[in-house]
């Protein structure tokens, strides 16, 4: 949750801090929560802003979305039972957008993983259909396969220097030519309960509460909690270095808007049949990918070779080793991917997974990454996938056909980018 959270430079010698002053407390609040110059409160508050511009700005799109669509579809958008069918139906695309992400900081492209997810719910379907494996078993083999897939494409990306567009492009067409091979043409059904429940199910039911999912309320509550000292701590932390922080209020009114969002989306979930099962799934790949790339030393190597590799590289990091796990978690991610869409259509198909490695492209590039790499996070990624999500389910509600969701969602890109190149230049001049 600290991504959006912005720590300043350290100030010139002499100089106190803009958003702490002598007048503040302990905690740099002061008696009022202020800093004791409503100017320099505001001022923060603009750096602040201008130093997040991508990131906020694709939130207050994608609530400008919401309200359009809700207004749009006369509330149909937000109905608990649409929200959940936004969170399935996208989950596969924020799965592989979030290993995208990654690999796009790491100044690298993977356009094969659309093809490596469906070959991975294919191999799956011959597992578990003709071959009987229990579903467990199979899901772990799809993992495997997935590994090993991403350690293929790395190395040679890694190791021997062929360029990532090339080795993926021949991937994309190898792995889609191994599907056709696996299926012969044609789908396999069904599949076990357990493994549709991957992409299918809920968390169980019970408890005291009659109008709501006891458990989503409970998840509800932690996850409240849990952010709540995360902020805390961040930024105690932050004082501690002497960085700049919000004042005490903005940064009390910023708890409580992540709050009411939690709250909105938990009570949501939990009036119809609670939490989808994929939903946890994306939030363990969220929390840990976003853990790994903000504070592990490999995640911060990413950021390096990405933003300049040759720099890294005398820097001491290892870019072969770095670029080859980058691609071996992208084959995970991909497999885990491919293996939830094929639970979720209970059939693995031929035809499945097509265009997947655009979305996921786009739902990056939205959320905030940059072609030249070395820029953008795991919680950009789900942001600009949920922009693409909500408008594809936006239009569907309204009725707007398939050719023109294209040319929007299109524009939609075509604008991000831009606004990209536009905001690094004024940052420039």
């Amino acid at each position: 949750m600290s991504d959006d959270t912005i720590t300043g430079g350290r100030t010139p010698a002499g100089g106190g801090l803009p958003g702490r002053t002598a007048e503040d407390g302990p905690d740099g609040g002061g008696g009022g929560g202020g800093t004791g110059r409503p100017g320099a409160a505001w001022a923060l508050l603009a750096r602040t802003v201008r130093a997040n511009t991508r990131q906020y700005g694709m939130l207050v799109a994608l609530a400008l979305i919401v309200v359009l669509f809700q207004v749009w579809t006369d509330g149909n958008l937000l109905k608990p039972v649409n929200v959940s069918n936004i969170v399935q139906q996208n989950s596969y695309i924020l799965i592989l957008a979030m290993g995208m992400m990654m690999v796009i900081i790491a100044g690298h492209i993977d356009l094969s993983v659309g093809s490596l997810a469906a070959f991975v719910g294919a191999a799956a379907a011959v597992m578990m259909v003709e071959y009987g494996m229990a579903w467990p078993a199979a899901l772990a083999c799809s993992l495997l396969i997935g590994a090993l897939a991403g350690a293929w494409q790395g190395f040679w990306i890694a190791y021997v220097g062929i360029p990532s567009f090339i080795v993926t492009l021949a991937g994309m067409l190898l792995f889609r030519g191994g599907t056709q091979i696996l299926l012969e043409g044609q789908s396999l059904a069904p599949f076990p309960r357990g493994f549709q429940e991957i992409s299918q199910g809920f968390l169980p039911e019970g408890g005291p509460l009659s109008n709501y999912h006891d458990l989503t309320v409970l998840i509800g509550v932690v996850v409240v909690a849990v952010v709540l000292v995360q902020e805390w701590r961040d930024r105690r932390r932050q004082l501690a270095y002497e960085l700049e922080v919000l004042p005490l209020n903005l940064f009390l009114l910023k708890c409580g808007a992540i709050v009411a969002a939690v709250v909105a989306f938990t009570l949501t979930l939990a009036s119809y049949r609670g939490v989808p099962v994929v939903l946890l799934i994306m939030c363990a790949i969220l929390v840990g990918l976003g853990f790994v790339m903000r504070n592990a030393v490999v995640g911060r190597h990413v950021y390096a070779l990405g933003g300049n590799r040759a720099a890294a590289k005398l820097s001491g990091v290892q870019d072969r080793k770095v670029t080859f796990l980058v691609f071996v978690t992208m084959g995970v991610l991909a497999a885990l991917a491919g293996c939830v869409y094929a639970a979720r259509l209970n059939a693995g198909t031929p035809q499945a997974g097509v265009n997947f490695e655009l979305e996921a492209i786009a739902a990056a590039f939205i959320g905030g990454a940059s072609m030249s790499g070395g820029v953008g996070t795991v919680l950009g990624a789900v942001i600009g996938g949920l922009v693409l999500g909500v408008l594809n389910n936006g239009m569907s509600l309204v009725g707007i056909g398939t050719d023109y969701q294209q040319v929007i969602k299109g524009l939609v890109l075509l604008a991000a980018v831009g606004f990209d190149i536009w905001n690094k230049r004024k940052v420039g001049s």
